[in-house]
Order: structure tokens, then sequence, then C-alpha cells
């Protein structure tokens, strides 16, 4: 077909439809691309695999999303779309943040740290009891050689 006829060509009624090419062509890309109401016309999502770092955060994007702290060093899924990033970990979800604009900013979540020894008013050590009676004395422990000697059957 003639290039520069093609302007001439579509203007004309085609015999079986009774209709210009341009005409239907037209009507049938308006229904066809109609706006349904309320329903933004494409999704956007990004689907990504991160390794969480040891201060229990993924990074996307260069800021980062707080996940359990059980999971650090676990490879996880991060999917991101309509401003939410949701983090999967063996097909389940285990955080959910809002997407942060920018970088170096991080979102945490307290309860990412439930378990960890601190958080909750948790103590991070035993106390010791201070009259020292759960915990025998030094020179309680220390025998003398001999008594070894003869457990073990023999001299050195």
């Amino acid at each position: 077909m003639n290039p520069d006829l093609k302007p001439i060509d579509n203007q004309r009624l085609h015999g079986t439809t009774g209709e210009a090419p341009i005409e239907r062509s037209r009507r049938e890309e308006a229904q066809a691309l109609k706006l349904l109401a309320g329903i933004p016309p494409f999704t956007m999502a990004r689907d990504l695999v991160r390794r969480v770092g040891t201060d229990r955060a993924v990074e996307v994007d260069g800021n980062a999303y707080s996940v359990p702290w059980r999971l650090i060093g676990e490879r996880v899924r991060v999917m991101l779309e309509a401003g939410t990033l949701r983090v999967l970990h063996a097909g389940r979800e285990v955080a959910v943040h809002a997407e942060l604009k920018g970088r170096h900013g991080r979102s945490m979540q307290d309860v990412h740290l439930a378990g960890v020894a601190g958080a909750d008013g948790r103590p991070v050590r035993v106390a010791r009891p201070e009259d020292g009676g759960a915990v025998a004395a030094v020179p309680a422990l220390l025998r003398p050689l001999a008594e070894y000697e003869a457990v073990a059957g023999g001299g050195f």
C-alpha cells in the first residue's frame, strides 16, 4: 500500500462494513480505552529479593525497613506497590511499611524486637545473687592435685 494514499484510503467507505476504516477504528478504540470508575489504569509494582542485615533491616532505594530480628541473615521477598512496602519470608507476610521518600530514611517498628534482650523491659543480664549462696566460692572449687591423681589412677 502506498503511504501517500493512506489518509485517503482510510476516509473511503469500506464495502463490507459500510463505514470508513478511520471512523470504525476511532469508535472501537474509544470503547476499549474507557477508564473504569475509581480504578487506576495500571498498577506499578516492584518485586525484589533482599538479605536481612545485622541491624534487622532490608534496604530498598537507599532506605532501611525493619523486619523481625529472627530473620537476620535470611533472604526475603520485598514487594513495593502503591506506596506500600511488604516483606515476605517463606510466603508469609512478616512486615508492612509505608514507602519512604528520599534516601537514608529508616522505618523501624518496635514489634520486630519482640523476644530480644533489652526490649520490652526484659533484663539484658541475669543479676547475680548478692550473698553468693547460689554461686560457689572460688577456693571451694580448687582441689589438691593428689585428689585428681587418686581419681585418675596414677601419678604424673
